[in-house]
């Protein structure tokens, strides 16, 4: 496919998104193409009051927007990768903490209902 056949990605993110968003003019787009992979990265960020709105549950509206773009993307002959950043300010969330703490098992005992005799 030629180049200027390919979605345009941000506009396609930014109808998807401020929807959702309380403040849509916080929300920051970048995409970057690689012309000899055919590969595109788009970076977004926006304020911290709408991640809950743009996450969903479980990181539902996330995961239908990458849905979403990958099909878009496939239909041109390209991939694509969504990266998400903490705020407006497009920096990376680097939690260098969390590494250092112990992981809990998130598996939950329950006590049996029957009685033993």
């Amino acid at each position: 496919m030629t180049e200027s056949a390919a979605p345009n990605y941000a506009a396609l993110i930014r109808f998807l998104l401020e929807p959702f968003m309380e403040a849509p003019e916080t929300l920051r787009l970048h995409a970057e193409f690689s012309p000899a992979n055919s590969r595109i990265w788009v970076r977004l960020a926006f304020a911290g009051e709408d991640k809950g709105r743009v996450y969903g549950r479980g990181g539902r509206n996330l995961q239908a927007i990458r849905a979403v773009l990958q099909a878009a993307a496939q239909a041109a002959g390209q991939q694509v990768y969504l990266d998400v950043y903490d705020d407006a300010k497009s920096t990376p969330k680097i939690d260098h903490q969390r590494s250092d703490r112990p992981r809990r098992s998130r598996r939950r005992f329950y006590p049996s209902s029957r009685r033993q005799s």
